[in-house]
């Protein structure tokens, strides 16, 4: 049967519909869909049986291109399938298939396409993870098992070696040893278990040491066997080999497992067997019995607590599970001519376009991202493995210009030929991601649009990673300088020394920023790693399990920081200092230089000044994004930054924050409240209106002619108030030596303010109605600040915002009220009115169905503030929903907070139909949004898909929502508006 060509271009290639047959369990046929190969010249063809021209390439090779695809079925997407091949030149599977393969097993299918030197083996799908979750252990022994056993034998076929067995004789070639390796859809560094070197056992050992095999290989790769099988899979504490493993190195004087001799690492080798039955443990000695017990423990591996941590922590859900990918053995650790290593195809810490890594020789690849052995860097391969380094930067090239991103690789050497273990997408530092999106960009691999994707809002915000204050030149920074090590993620760092993740967790709890201080981090130390402000570690280098952790989140780490001296588990010295450092003592990092300082330095983000690509790619944002972004801003320091970090305008002043800042203010406010006649309340408001004047006139000359909305005052009055505890608890008594009142009249005053639901009582434009000389002031403040810069030749364009209207009778009162301040000013500055807009915010479902009477009774603009209207569509109680929402979302009630991202479904619908109604009443009536939902890239996908004018957010948010709206606009088709369903307006 003839293969069919799908395409001769491979950026034109796809996978053709075309079916083949494969042996099931049962010995009967099974139709599947097309497998995928190259052909000559690396075309990309799918094939029926055999492509010819694989089959050509297979006999060139002396093997036949058999692939068979085990447990196979008709289903379109593959689930039902449970083992998937790949080899050098053919896979069946794509890097398209990642949910189903794990991003490993989809990155091997990738590979083995593009021709690369992968070792062979199969992928068991995520799907058989679930399948696992469900039916237990019967699942893998029953059902997945036979079609494991046919697939090993398909791979024996393929490497042209055999899995020991008994009675086997080794001549010429090494046995077929197998990894065992765990592979989610998204990337989850050190969280699953692993089992290498799988397939050895005593008997396979003897052959392999009286065929002629290197004794140190054979048993160095035993002993590995022996400890992770023992910690993996029979849950025998780590603790007690690494014990073992350094008494070994003790005693025979050396300092690194790769310089103990043969015959040490065979008496260790029956050290950790005593450790199995020290356990109650026998070590399993049968291949398939190991190959058996190993799947279940990756399959075990994906709920493990650190996996689940990680997956909590970084929000990762609707995952089927982790794929288990078996492959061939290749041995970093063969002789002197071999080695592994860890490769970036670009520099993950600052973007820039060289292959950067590390890697050891004469090691397996668990050696290097663990951080037992500090490695050499990539550089240096050239000077040891020449042809492999050369090979190497082509494998970058190609990969990169495949996936189009900056790639992450792990390969070994064995006796001097290259092979490729796995690749992904490579986790970076901000400063990275704007870098490497602009340049690739630049060089043609990627659009402009794919770049403004590549780069995650996480991303953006660390682009801005603190940074000392100090001049880092100054001899006062230098003199402070304890040790230093591998600038592993960039920024600068302050904490209390703490040498547990238990402890940097509690500590954080309380309060403590912390450094975490480990000689080296493991999966387990997850939790604390997140809780630190930064992360220094005695051993492990750029690639370490820490620096790869620490990048990812964007936190500052130093790595490989030999001067660590650890005195006990909680104190340490750095070099030949006598100076004891204790859990508690402040230290700081500069994660961008590498350096540990004794000291507590003042820290400050960076900005956007001190990045040019951030300015370019910034520039494509903008160019892309389709609505404005804003900024809530409460001081002149907020607008200021707001600016700088490039908002349009302030869409949010929020008066009520501004009585807080000082004492004088609070106590101000507390007159206010408190006073029961006119003169009293009179004397307070003037003290307030100084404060409101002092802090407008600085947010308006900040935003130097942008647009600035200020929002009358909003919540209930008591919550000016200290809690009706505080008061008793002396709180009255205090106040009253600034008021005057006794403590029993504020007592009763306060206890008549309690409102039994004050988020529906007296607030917003209701306490301006009842109220009026509240707003009254805000109103002539603001306007005053206004009119005095325009006559000082700055510009200005202010409006105000009546909040929680419900009725256009309410907005008539406000507006009438505003207003009236207006011509009272006026008159006193002996000129016209200054001009300002007056809107609504839209936070009741009742205004939201009568946008259009509001648009029609003068509203200038409206702004949604998503906050209160999701209280009120939900019926939510947004100070007391923790106590059901992160239980809702546990149990599948509920995919996100509400609060956090905004409801697509009622939230949106009521936005749509408030903004088609007014405007049917004024189609260029400005549309916004206010709440905090501004800021989140979720619900910006939402606002973005309304025709809505700007979204405003906090100033520490604004780059990230500049982002978020640009791609936003990438990803949507074209916007089609339309009518929501017909509601009568009230």
């Amino acid at each position: 049967m003839r293969a069919r060509a799908i395409s001769t271009s491979a950026s034109n290639a796809r996978v053709g519909d075309g079916n083949f047959f494969s042996r099931s369990r049962d010995g009967r046929r099974a139709k599947t869909r097309a497998r995928v190969g190259r052909g000559r010249g690396g075309r990309r063809i799918d094939f029926l049986e055999r492509a010819p021209g694989m089959a050509r390439r297979g006999r060139r090779r002396g093997r036949r291109a058999r692939w068979p695809c085990a447990g196979a079925s008709a289903d379109g997407d593959g689930t039902s399938t449970a083992i998937f091949h790949f080899e050098r030149g053919c896979a069946y599977g794509t890097k398209e298939m990642k949910d189903l393969l794990g991003s490993k097993g989809s990155g091997l299918a990738e590979m083995a396409l593009l021709g690369l030197n992968v070792p062979a083996g199969f992928t068991i799908s995520a799907a058989c993870n679930e399948r696992f979750a469900a039916r237990g252990s019967t699942y893998v022994q029953s059902e997945l098992w036979p079609d494991v056993l046919e697939a090993v034998s398909s791979l024996e076929r393929t490497a042209k070696r055999t899995v020991f067995r008994s009675g086997c004789s080794l001549v010429g070639r090494a046995p077929l040893l197998l990894s065992v390796r765990s592979g989610a859809a998204a990337s989850m560094p050190g969280m699953m278990d692993t089992v290498l070197n799988l397939g050895l056992s005593d008997a396979c050992v003897a052959a392999c040491v009286e065929a002629g095999f290197d004794e140190r290989w054979v048993y160095d790769s035993y002993r590995r066997l022996l400890a992770m099988f023992g910690d993996v899979v029979e849950g025998i504490p780590k603790m007690d080999f690494e014990v073992a493993l350094s008494q070994a190195r003790s005693a025979n004087e050396v300092r690194f497992d790769s310089e103990l001799p043969a015959e040490a690492l065979k008496k260790l080798c029956d050290e950790y067997k005593d450790i199995y039955v020290k356990h109650g443990k026998t070590f399993e000695q049968d291949p398939m019995n190991q190959l058996s017990k190993s799947i279940l423990a990756v399959f075990s591996s994906w709920n493990n607590p650190r996996a689940v941590e990680y997956r909590d922590i970084n929000r990762l859900s609707g995952l089927l599970g982790t794929a288990v990918n078996v492959q061939q053995m290749v041995f970093g650790n063969f002789n002197d001519n071999s080695g592994s290593g860890v490769c970036f195809s670009r520099n993950p810490a600052d973007g820039t376009d060289k292959v950067y890594g590390e890697f050891l020789q004469k090691a397996q690849g668990e050696d290097v991202v663990s951080g037992v052995r500090t490695p050499m860097m990539i550089s240096d391969l050239a000077g040891t493995q020449a042809s492999a380094a050369e090979e190497l930067n082509e494998v970058c090239k190609e990969l990169e210009k495949d996936y189009k991103d900056m790639m992450d690789i792990e390969w070994t050497i064995e006796d001097g030929n290259l092979y490729i273990l796995q690749c992904r997408v490579g986790k970076r530092t901000g400063t990275a991601a704007v870098r490497i999106a602009t340049e690739m960009a630049a060089e043609g691999i990627i659009t402009r649009d794919e770049a403004l994707m590549q780069v995650n809002a996480k991303q953006i915000e660390q682009v801005l990673h603190p940074v000392f204050v100090i001049d880092e030149t100054s001899a006062e920074y230098s003199g402070k300088i304890v040790a230093k090590g591998k600038p592993a993620s960039p920024g600068a760092a302050v904490g209390a020394i703490c040498f547990s993740a238990k402890e940097a967790k509690e500590m954080k709890a309380k309060g403590t920023p912390v450094i975490l201080v480990r000689e080296e981090t493991c999966a387990d130390d997850i939790g604390g790693m997140f809780a630190a402000e930064g992360i220094l570690t005695a051993r492990g280098g750029m690639t370490s399990h820490a620096a790869v952790v620490a990048r990812g989140w964007g936190k500052p780490c130093v790595s490989g920081c030999g001067d660590i001296v650890f005195k006990n588990d909680r104190e340490i010295r750095f070099g030949s200092s006598d100076k004891t450092f204790r859990s508690g003592n402040v230290i700081s990092i500069n994660g961008t230089t590498g350096e540990v300082l004794n000291a507590s330095f003042p820290v400050a983000p960076s900005t956007i000044e001190t990045f040019l690509p951030l300015k370019t790619f910034m520039q494509w944002v903008d160019q892309k994004r389709g609505i404005e972004i804003r900024a809530n801003a409460d001081t002149p320091e907020d607008a200021d930054a707001a600016i700088r970090n490039g908002a349009s305008g302030i869409g949010l002043v929020r008066t009520e924050h501004m009585f807080f800042s000082t004492t004088d203010r609070v106590h101000a406010i507390r007159e206010f409240i408190m006073a029961q006649d006119e003169t009293s309340s009179t004397i307070a408001l003037e003290k307030l209106e100084k404060y409101h004047y002092e802090d407008f006139r600085g947010i308006l000359k900040a935003a130097a002619g942008r647009k600035v909305t200020v929002r009358l005052i909003d919540p209930p009055l008591h919550e000016f108030l200290p809690s009706e505890k505080q008061l008793r608890e002396g709180g009255a008594q205090e106040m009253s030596r600034y008021i005057g009142k006794s403590t029993h009249d504020i007592m009763e005053i306060a206890e008549n303010m309690r409102e039994h639901n004050p988020m529906l009582g007296l607030r917003g434009c209701r306490l301006g109605i009842l109220r009026p000389s509240m707003s009254k002031m805000q109103v002539r403040a603001f306007a005053q600040a206004a009119i005095d810069l325009t006559s000082e030749g700055f510009p200005v364009t202010p409006s105000i915002m009546v909040p929680l209207v419900s009725t256009v009778d309410e907005f008539h009162n406000q507006r009438d009220l505003v207003w009236g301040v207006m011509k009272e000013l006026a008159k006193e500055n002996q000129q016209p009115p200054i001009r300002m807009e007056i809107g609504a915010m839209i936070e009741t479902p009742r205004c939201a169905l009568i946008a259009g009477d509001l648009a029609r009774a003068g509203a200038s603009f409206f702004s949604f503030g998503t906050n209160d209207l999701t209280q009120m569509t939900y019926g939510f109680s947004r100070d007391d929903s923790d106590a059901f929402i992160k239980p809702y979302i546990a149990k599948g009630l509920l995919r996100d907070d509400p609060f956090v991202t905004l409801d697509p479904v009622a939230v949106a619908e009521l936005m749509d139909i408030a903004i088609h109604r007014a405007r049917d009443i004024r189609n260029d009536i400005e549309v916004g949004v206010c709440g905090e939902h501004g800021g989140d890239p979720a619900s910006l996908r939402t606002i973005d898909a309304l025709d809505v004018d700007y979204a405003s957010c906090s100033p520490s948010r604004v780059l990230v929502a500049r982002l978020a709206a640009a791609q936003a606009a990438c990803s949507r088709k074209e916007k089609v508006k339309t009518k929501p369903f017909a509601v009568t307006a009230a």
